[in-house]
């Protein structure tokens, strides 16, 4: 899934024909507790804009995605975001300062992993949803 909404991002802005330039993608994201969530991300050093009781958009260096008060199982045991970061080392040492894992229960971090393609670093937030925090061999 992840793949296929890169390639479609890629498509929409290098389509010269396209009569619209994007800037951004952001996903929407289930929460099974929204406030942990909240609190969750934030934590996690997301800035929060609260658009209505059951809505927001986080917010970091550029990157945002909306967190909303809904909880679908299904849907959010198969969410994966991938935010491609400069440094894997770096952020991993940043995520263990924070002590995700002491103050959220149920939140997994799993230690970066190289690949033929680069390296990366997992974070499973309070309700499931798996992020990936990596960066691409140059």
């Amino acid at each position: 899934m992840k793949l296929i909404i890169w390639k479609l991002f890629v498509l929409l802005k290098n389509n010269k024909n396209m009569k619209v330039n994007p800037s951004s993608i952001r996903p929407f994201l289930g929460a099974q507790d929204f406030n942990l969530s909240r609190a969750f991300y934030t934590a996690m050093g997301f800035t929060e804009n609260i658009i209505n009781e059951k809505l927001s958009v986080f917010n970091l260096k550029g990157i945002s995605f909306y967190l909303q008060n809904a909880y679908v199982k299904d849907w959010v045991d198969n969410t994966m975001v991938f935010v491609e970061i400069e440094n894997v080392g770096e952020f991993w040492e940043y995520l263990q300062t924070l002590k995700l894992t002491d103050n959220f229960s149920d939140v997994r971090l799993i230690a970066p992993k190289s690949f033929d393609w680069g390296t990366e670093c997992f974070v499973h937030d309070p309700s499931g949803i798996l992020w990936h925090f990596g960066s691409f061999n140059k």
